[in-house]
């Protein structure tokens, strides 16, 4: 008996429709559908990244490293790392200190959406855009000198753009929208009866941030961090129209589109994009791997 339904065994499986022995994988129409942005993924991000990747180790002329030689041999290209450096870490660490007690009290008001909307309406307006705003309002003849000096609090113009301050303002305005979004979604994740609890308990406002809140946004904002330093990091349009793009605010952007449009050379210019991209990744990891010594324990905020 059992022979016999050994034979016939692959009869019947060949019977089976092709969709239902493919569902019965995972391949079902659903999954199918990741197959289009997969394929935007691969030809958008991956395919670009890998072809770099090797146009890096193609240089003009000289060993496999060339590139990564000269860009760390040369002080005026591997300075930049410390000047981007010096612009992202801080401007994204001020965008969360805003976000997080802006966040805070949105998440109390009724009209929370039309506030909402108010605080991300730099996110329209473009970097651009942003730039020749700050110029108008900042330059030495914008309207806050003009006022400052009309009202006799200054005798000269201050200087607040092209140099590091116009571009560290121009990253706050245009980073903030996508830093407060996402920590209001982490802030609003948590449950609110956990804070009448410890309310009840006679926890004040102060222990409930430090003892129930931060906690449980530590693996939010640490992502949150992650994706504005990494918004911040890739500056370049304000640190060309608001910065001194010579001097302290020569960002490693400036210096692959130098390499790439001035120089004509592709292969040192997707060197420098390696870099770029490596000291990223540095940064991510730390900021990952540092967030478990803040809080070990769940992530989710509560909810359900």
């Amino acid at each position: 008996m059992s022979m016999a339904s050994a034979e016939i065994s692959p009869t019947v499986v060949d019977r089976v429709p092709l969709r239902i022995r493919l569902a019965n994988r995972g391949l079902d129409g659903v999954t199918l559908l990741v197959v289009p942005a997969a394929l935007c993924v691969v030809l958008l991000f991956v395919y670009p990244f890998l072809y770099g990747l090797f146009l890096s180790f193609n240089p003009r002329e000289g060993s496999l490293f060339a590139n990564y030689a000269k860009f760390f041999a040369d002080a005026f290209l591997y300075e930049t790392i410390a000047k981007t450096l010096w612009l992202a870490l801080p401007v994204t660490l001020l965008n969360i200190l805003i976000s997080v007690p802006i966040a805070m009290r949105v998440r109390l008001i009724r009209r929370q959406k039309l506030l909402t909307t108010i605080l991300i309406l730099p996110i329209t307006l473009g970097t651009v855009l942003v730039a020749e705003g700050l110029l108008n309002y900042l330059g030495p003849q914008g309207w806050l000198n003009r006022t400052l000096i009309f009202v006799s609090l200054i005798d000269s113009p201050i200087r607040l753009v092209h140099n590091y301050w116009g571009v560290f303002l121009s990253l706050v305005i245009t980073g903030f929208p996508f830093t407060f979004l996402l920590t209001l979604s982490y802030i609003t994740g948590i449950d609110p009866s956990l804070e009448q609890a410890a309310a009840t308990l006679g926890a004040n406002a102060r222990q409930r941030f430090a003892r129930l809140f931060l906690p449980l946004l530590a693996s939010g904002l640490a992502i949150t961090f992650c994706l504005s330093f990494v918004q911040a990091f890739s500056v370049f349009p304000s640190a060309v129209l608001l910065g001194a793009p010579a001097g302290s605010t020569r960002v490693i952007s400036i210096a692959a589109y130098e390499a790439a449009f001035e120089q004509y050379d592709y292969s040192l210019a997707s060197a420098i994009a390696m870099i770029m991209a490596a000291v990223q990744l540095v940064v991510v990891v730390v900021v990952l791997t540092g967030r478990g010594f803040l809080y070990r324990g769940a992530t989710t905020g509560g909810k359900g």
